[in-house]
């Protein structure tokens, strides 16, 4: 995290040039790290405790496991995490913001990318660049307008009628299925 109060950005292209890089936990093995958490304090032993847990309910066939997220940690890299995690059966429900599904996953499917950034950077400098942000990452306003449309336009090509979140979730699934530029994503892995 930079502590810089101005870091000297003032293009868009140098504002928007480091991706931020989903981590792979299929790259390496952490439940030796994990497991020596459960001797120390704080919220090392809580986090050994609770991976403990999470292991026994995952071997317990009639426990359904629901998987909450709140935005900012997917657009922060943990997007692959999640999407794992619905890959190996790891999750039976998933409990998301809009932004989870929409501006982050759906929105890096179709091939754009949120940009490491900086939480000092002023605002004014942002908008005049066209950039959002969620704290220290960025992600660029054209590209998020896109995504937009492309919702919009699934929308539109629905029946007219009501539509429940997870129904429509899974229309966006369906366009990612034959549209995504990246495959492996959440929404994608959930339709089948």
């Amino acid at each position: 995290m930079s502590n810089t109060k101005n870091p000297g950005h003032n293009s868009k292209k140098e504002f928007l040039s480091k991706p931020v890089e989903h981590i792979d936990i299929t790259s390496f093995d952490s439940r030796n790290i994990i497991s020596s958490m459960e001797k120390m304090s704080f919220v090392s032993r809580e986090t050994a405790n609770a991976a403990k847990i999470y292991n026994e309910m995952l071997k317990d066939k009639d426990c359904t496991i629901f998987l909450t997220l709140a935005g900012s940690t997917s657009a922060a890299g943990c997007m692959h995490v999640y999407r794992d995690m619905v890959k190996y059966n790891m999750v039976d429900a998933i409990v998301a913001t809009g932004a989870s599904i929409i501006d982050m996953d759906f929105f890096e499917a179709l091939g754009f990318k949120h940009y490491q950034g900086s939480q000092f950077q002023n605002d004014a400098d942002l908008r005049n660049n066209y950039i959002d942000r969620i704290y220290d990452t960025y992600i660029d306003e054209d590209e998020l307008q896109m995504c937009d449309k492309i919702i919009g336009e699934i929308a539109d090509g629905l029946e007219p009628r009501s539509y429940t979140s997870r129904e429509f979730i899974h229309e966006m699934g369906k366009y990612l299925k034959s549209n995504s530029k990246k495959k492996k994503f959440i929404n994608r892995s959930c339709v089948r």
